[in-house]
C-alpha cells in the first residue's frame, strides 16, 4: 500500500502501483519519497507524473480552468480551512490579487503555491481595475483573495466583480470560510432570517442612524467590529437597542482561543469595559420581539361607541364589527 501525503491530510491508496499515486487527478504531490523512486515507479507503469512547481515545465494549467475572475475563499484563522478546489485554482491562476501580499504569502507558502501575487486593496483597487481588466480580456486566469474569508464581503472585490459582469467576463465564486456564517451558525440566535450589516460608518451620526434601523428589525443583526472600537459599539448599541437585548460576541473563530460570549448588551458593556480583546469581532444581536396586537374587547368597543355617540357622531357614518 502506498501513502500519498498532502499538507492537510493523509490519503491511503489500495490501488495497484501503475496508478502512480493519483497522478491523473492533478493534485500536487509532496516530496515525501525520493524522486528517483517516483521515476522508477512511473517509468515501469508507463505513467508520467505531473512536475512540481520549480521544475522546467509549467504545469499550472493542467486542469484547464476557463479564463476569468475567480473569487477564492481563504481561511479566517485556521489554515486547514481551505478547500481542495481553492488550492487547485490558486495553483492554476496566472496571478493572485491579494489584500495584503505579506499575509497571503504565508498561506501560499504553507501550501507550496508559486503563483505570483499582486496587491489589490481599498487604497489601490480603482487604479488596479483597468490593469486587471486588460489581463482578463487577454484570456488570463485571475484569482482574488482577501486576508480572510470570501472576497467582496466587507473586503475588496465587489467593484471588480461588478466591472467584470458588465464586460461579460466570467466571474466564478470558489466557496470558502466566512466569518458571518460561521458565527451565525454557532450563535444560538435565529438563523432563518438575518441582516448582515458589516462594518458601521465612521461618522457618528450615520452610525447611530444605522443602529436605529437595526434596532427596529425583527431579524438577527450581524456586525463586524474592530477590537479598538468594541467599547464604542457596545455603548451606542446598548443605548439604542436597550441593555436587555441578547447578543453574541464571536472572537478568534477557528483559532486556538476561539470564544463565543453570550449575554445581554448591558452585561457585555460591563464585561468588556475592563477586558482587552484582540482580533476582529463578529457581533450578533437578537432581533426585536414581535409585539402582538391584541384585538379590543367588547367592553372597549362599547365604551368607544358611547363616546362617539356622546360626541354627536352618527352611527350611519361608522362601521363597527361587534
Amino acid at each position: 500500500m502506498l501513502i500519498r501525503r498532502l499538507p492537510w491530510t493523509a490519503i491511503s491508496f489500495a490501488a495497484p502501483l501503475p496508478f502512480c499515486f493519483g497522478a491523473t487527478n492533478g493534485l500536487p504531490i509532496r516530496k515525501q519519497l525520493n524522486s528517483s523512486l517516483f521515476s522508477f515507479f512511473c517509468s515501469s507503469s508507463g505513467v508520467n507524473l505531473p512536475l512540481q512547481p520549480g521544475h522546467e515545465t509549467d504545469t499550472r494549467h493542467s486542469q484547464s480552468l476557463k479564463p476569468g475572475l475567480y473569487l477564492v475563499g481563504t481561511p479566517i484563522g485556521n489554515l486547514e480551512d481551505i478547500t481542495l478546489r481553492a488550492i487547485r485554482v490558486l495553483n492554476s491562476a496566472d496571478v493572485i490579487l491579494s489584500e495584503d501580499t505579506r499575509h497571503s504569502g504565508k498561506l501560499l507558502h504553507h501550501y507550496n503555491i508559486k503563483t505570483p501575487l499582486m496587491s489589490y486593496h481599498k487604497f489601490n483597487e480603482s487604479h488596479r481595475e483597468q490593469l486587471v481588466l486588460r489581463r482578463l480580456k487577454q484570456g488570463e486566469i485571475v484569482a482574488l483573495i482577501s486576508d480572510a474569508g470570501m472576497p467582496g464581503i466587507s473586503d475588496p472585490g465587489t467593484e471588480l466583480a461588478k466591472l467584470c459582469v458588465s464586460e461579460n467576463i466570467l466571474v466564478v465564486p470558489i466557496p470558502g470560510p466566512c466569518a458571518l456564517v460561521s458565527a451565525l451558525s454557532a450563535s444560538g440566535l435565529p438563523t432563518d432570517e438575518f441582516t448582515f450589516v458589516g462594518f458601521l460608518p465612521k461618522h457618528s451620526g450615520s452610525r447611530r442612524k444605522r443602529l436605529m434601523v437595526s434596532a427596529d428589525q425583527t431579524t438577527t443583526q450581524i456586525f463586524y467590529v474592530p477590537p479598538h472600537k468594541l467599547s464604542q459599539f457596545l455603548d451606542e448599541s446598548s443605548s439604542i437597542f436597550g441593555d436587555a437585548r441578547q447578543c453574541v460576541i464571536a472572537r478568534e473563530m477557528t483559532k486556538l482561543h476561539e470564544e463565543f460570549w453570550h449575554g445581554t448588551l448591558g452585561e457585555a458593556k460591563e464585561v468588556f469595559s475592563i477586558r482587552q480583546v484582540k482580533g476582529e469581532l463578529t457581533i450578533l444581536i437578537e432581533g426585536k420581539a414581535n409585539s402582538k396586537v391584541e384585538p379590543p374587547s367588547d367592553t372597549e368597543l362599547e365604551s368607544e361607541l358611547r363616546e362617539l355617540i356622546a360626541g354627536g357622531e352618527s352611527l350611519s357614518t361608522h362601521s363597527f364589527i361587534m
